[in-house]
């Protein structure tokens, strides 16, 4: 069994920063492909940015140019710098993780989400 566990969502005022982690545990043979998705009141899921594990990245155009995603492949930890943030940032923001365990199978595994909230 694999968790994540977000942490560093909060209140901010528009043109603010924050600073997402979160930390996977458990059941863990390789990390693949992590992301960041989040979801508003009324909306869908979506794709916020994911890196996989060699680095490359991918940013939903929203973003670009404000918020950074990293990862960490010794302590399993995935970071997103938010910098630049607007009201319509606001949202629940998930983390994900393609897990591939010791028998080499592949799992998608989603954390709780943390709250992000920007204020005008």
């Amino acid at each position: 069994q694999v968790q994540l566990v977000e942490s560093g969502g909060g209140l901010v005022q528009a043109g603010g920063s924050l600073r997402l982690s979160c930390a996977a545990t458990g059941s863990i043979f390789r990390l693949d492909v992590m992301g960041w998705y989040r979801q508003a009141p009324g909306k869908q899921r979506e794709l916020v940015a994911r890196i996989t594990g060699g680095g490359s990245t991918k940013y939903a155009d929203s973003v670009k140019g404000r918020f950074t995603i990293s990862r960490d492949n010794y302590t399993n930890t995935l970071d997103l710098q938010m910098s630049g943030l607007q009201p319509e940032d606001t949202a629940v923001y998930y983390c994900n993780a393609d897990v591939t365990n010791v028998a080499g199978y592949t799992f998608r595994y989603w954390g709780q989400g943390t709250q992000v909230t920007v204020s005008s």
